[in-house]
């Protein structure tokens, strides 16, 4: 979804080349095509992560190990497939085509992962409950069912990194553009529906997987995309259907190649005498003399040989423009800050072991009524929301007369102090979970997993309100940073940069749960992750993820000081420094 939200400001300065058979097309007609298939993929995706330890360790007999490393990788998956959806739909095969196709493929997906459910072959036989012998998965019934999750990540993939940019594309004729407030209003429509598709997947089809069975509810996801599909082809006769362009990626890698064949030329701290190759219309003439070795990508040895009559470069992949040169240097200049984020992504992917907490613990609201313990994850939502609202409505009003000064927070304030609240989450969980493990034993739990202690469940709201607080904060303000920063033109890369660092913060979640687990079992030692929750020590666990953040939080402030002012920073400063 976020692979191409900023496209906006790129796609606004290109003409819209469209057939006379497309005059006619766009418009306001076709938004609730693009956004009710959004909303229903996004519910119909949704549904399935949060009950999906469970589902691992009862239907499949994984232990929390294996079903959290399946669930870590597949998230990595989904995350990182809209970037290649993204470079696929720009370069080649049209935004429309990849919605289209995403939806049909991630149909298919979730239909074959709701089979697991209803055909006993597809996954073990029951546990014999007399000995507690329980069969593993065969080879085929786990490759039926990582290829049914693999498949619906691929397609999820592909129909987020188009969706919101093609709803921006049905705008952007010019009796639309007078009104740049109507692009703004389809944004707030995209989020807030998104928003609610989350909120509808944790709680009602949560609660039809616990209350109904997993046929049903798994069942119930496969026919909002069934909608999902058919209604992102129902407005087909209206949509305007931009042509493929030139991918940014591709530019990245002509500079990187380019720079290497170009490497024996030398480089001077005189421009003079040095011709570099300029985009047509831009206004940066030379490069910066950061990161130098790039430079020798945009010289241009021999004008004759190097450019075609029209000035462009005959061999792109030997001469770039000081635009991709300058492009390409923004992007790695931002990497450190970027990883620093990639590690409060592990933090938010810890999303298997507070259901299994949250399992063994009273969720009763009254007498009757129990919130399924996977519900929980909406209090981060809900939390990410009032977080928006409450520092636009109160806190900057807030700030504003204290100082006396118009207040704001810069996007490196605050995304460190998201890293912040990030390391206080993991605390409060290891501190609670600490509490909730010596209660199960003094109750007698030791042996039982699924006991349920007498322990309020609402002792869980300030580990999800953290999380989600953190989450809000670090990752706006990331996406500003990043749109700020960047030149115009990257504006689909600094949308895309957030997904890649959650993906690659899913992998290394992955890696570090492996390699605790492999550490702590050694010797015959029961492992901190054990499937037992209450034999094992995920306090311990979090105390090392909370190790992890503190020192990540060291180096953000190190990576955020060696970075510099941020634009519009400087002239600021400067300007305070004035008498």
């Amino acid at each position: 979804m976020e692979n191409l939200s900023s496209e906006k400001g790129e796609m606004i300065e290109q003409p819209l080349l469209l057939d006379d058979s497309e005059i006619q097309k766009g418009g306001f007609r076709t938004l609730p095509f693009i956004l009710g298939n959004a909303a229903l993929t996004n519910a119909a995706t949704s549904a399935l992560t949060p009950n999906m330890i469970l589902y691992l360790m009862n239907e499949y007999h994984m232990d929390m190990t294996t079903g959290s490393n399946t669930i870590y990788i597949w998230s990595a998956v989904t995350n990182i497939a809209p970037v290649v959806g993204a470079f696929m739909a720009d370069s080649f095969v049209g935004r429309f085509q990849m919605i289209g196709l995403g939806s049909v493929v991630t149909l298919v997906g979730m239909f074959l992962f709701w089979l697991t459910s209803v055909i006993p072959q597809a996954r073990p036989a029951p546990c014999v409950d007399s000995n507690s012998i329980c069969r593993s998965a065969e080879m085929f019934q786990l490759f039926f069912l990582c290829f049914s999750l693999g498949i619906v990540a691929i397609g999820a993939g592909a129909i987020r990194s188009s969706s919101l940019a093609f709803g921006s594309d049905q705008l952007k004729r010019e009796v639309y553009q007078e009104n740049a407030r109507l692009i703004e209003r389809y944004f707030s429509w995209y989020y807030a529906s998104y928003a609610s598709s989350i909120l509808v997947a944790l709680t009602c089809l949560v609660y039809i997987q616990v209350n109904m069975g997993w046929a049903l509810g798994f069942g119930a996801p496969v026919l909002l995309m069934l909608f999902s599909t058919l209604l992102i082809y129902l407005g087909t006769p209206f949509y305007v259907k931009l042509k493929p362009k030139s991918s940014l990626i591709i530019g990245f890698f002509q500079v990187i190649v380019a720079s290497y064949r170009n490497r024996c030329l030398r480089l001077s701290s005189q421009s003079a005498g040095v011709l570099y190759h300029q985009k047509k219309g831009s206004t940066i003439v030379l490069p910066s003399e950061k990161l130098r070795f790039l430079n020798k990508a945009c010289i241009v040895q021999d004008p004759q040989l190097d450019l075609s009559p029209d000035g462009e470069a005959t061999d792109p992949w030997r001469l770039c423009t000081v635009d991709q040169v300058e492009e390409l240097k923004a992007l790695l200049k931002v990497v450190p800050i970027w990883f620093t984020g990639v590690v409060l992504s592990i933090n938010i992917s810890q999303n298997t072991f507070p259901v299994l907490q949250a399992n063994t613990m009273d969720r009763h609201i009254g007498s009757s009524f129990e919130i399924p313990a996977a519900s929980f994850g909406i209090f981060a939502v809900i939390s990410a929301v009032l977080w928006i609202v409450l520092y636009d409505c109160l806190i900057l009003p807030i700030a504003s007369k204290l100082t006396g000064k118009p207040a704001h927070f810069s996007t490196k304030e605050r995304m460190g102090f998201g890293l912040i609240l990030s390391f206080l989450s993991v605390l409060v969980v290891a501190v609670m979970e600490g509490v909730r493990r010596s209660i199960a034993i003094k109750e007698g739990y030791s042996d039982d997993p699924e006991g349920v202690i007498p322990m309020s469940a609402m002792w869980l709201l300030p580990q999800n309100s953290l999380t989600g607080f953190a989450g809000a904060l670090h990752a706006i303000g990331q996406n500003e940073f990043y749109i700020s920063e960047f030149p115009r033109s990257m504006s689909s890369v600094a949308a895309s940069l957030l997904g890649v660092g959650m993906g690659v913060g899913s992998l290394l979640a992955s890696f570090i749960m492996s390699t605790i687990d492999n550490l702590t079992k050694r010797g015959g030692e029961e492992s901190w992750i054990s499937s037992n929750i209450n034999k094992g020590h995920y306090d311990y666990y979090y105390l090392v993820l909370a190790g992890f953040s503190l020192v990540n939080i060291l180096c953000y402030i190190v990576c955020s000081k060696a970075y510099g002012p941020c634009k519009g920073e400087e002239e600021e400063v400067m300007e305070e420094e004035k008498p």
